[in-house]
């Protein structure tokens, strides 16, 4: 996600940093992305001065998460993060989403959950759409100035915002992450195809 999605900025005028665990794939991501350095995760956090991109996995992102909270506080962290385990299940089933527990690891940044419902290979298209149809991507989060940059950063992948609430109905995308993956690997099923289209979805039409 860090490769795709910091990719497409990089192309379309920001100025991205990469941070990681592991110094050299940072180094390497870092030049083959085009960015403007690399550094540890905590330099990649005091550089996003515009929004920060968590994209590690689910069960190392709220420990990450917790030793940044300084060069966090007043940032717009993107929680991209999926807590998908074995046969799909949702692993935050019964306790507060991957979402929140990233918010109180740094409850002074701003956290809006986003483009977890896609693979990384959709948003290496440029730009994804479909039949003509830009892909839209829900935003859940609880501050208005996070949410205005991060649908700017939607809109520069050509794809369009979609207002999906505040950041405790991230849970109902995580979940719907859960479901959607579930259908697409596990059953190879066309999971878009269980939505009907707009005018039907009111029952309106007969």
């Amino acid at each position: 996600m860090a490769d795709a999605l910091g990719s497409r900025w990089a192309r379309a005028g920001h100025e991205v940093f990469v941070g990681g665990r592991n110094s050299g794939r940072a180094a390497a991501l870092a030049q083959r992305i085009g960015a403007v350095g690399f550094g540890e995760l905590g330099a990649a956090a005091e550089h996003g001065t515009d929004a920060v991109l968590l994209a590690l996995p689910h069960p190392v992102a709220a420990e990450a998460i917790a030793a940044l909270e300084v060069p966090l506080r007043g940032r717009v962290l993107i929680d991209c993060t999926n807590p998908v385990g074995p046969g799909f299940a949702l692993l935050t089933a019964d306790g507060p989403s991957a979402a929140r527990r990233i918010a109180s690891a740094a409850p002074a940044a701003h956290v809006v959950k986003a483009f977890n419902l896609c693979h990384e290979d959709v948003w290496r298209l440029t730009p994804p759409v479909f039949a003509g149809r830009p892909l839209a991507v829900p935003l859940c989060g609880d501050d208005e100035h996070a949410l205005s940059v991060v649908r700017q950063l939607v809109r520069d992948l050509g794809c369009e915002p979609l207002n999906a609430g505040n950041l405790d109905r991230a849970a109902l995308l995580e979940a719907t992450a859960a479901l959607l993956i579930g259908l697409w690997v596990g059953e190879g099923a066309d999971a878009q195809a269980i939505a009907p289209p707009r005018e039907f979805a009111g029952g309106g039409r007969a």
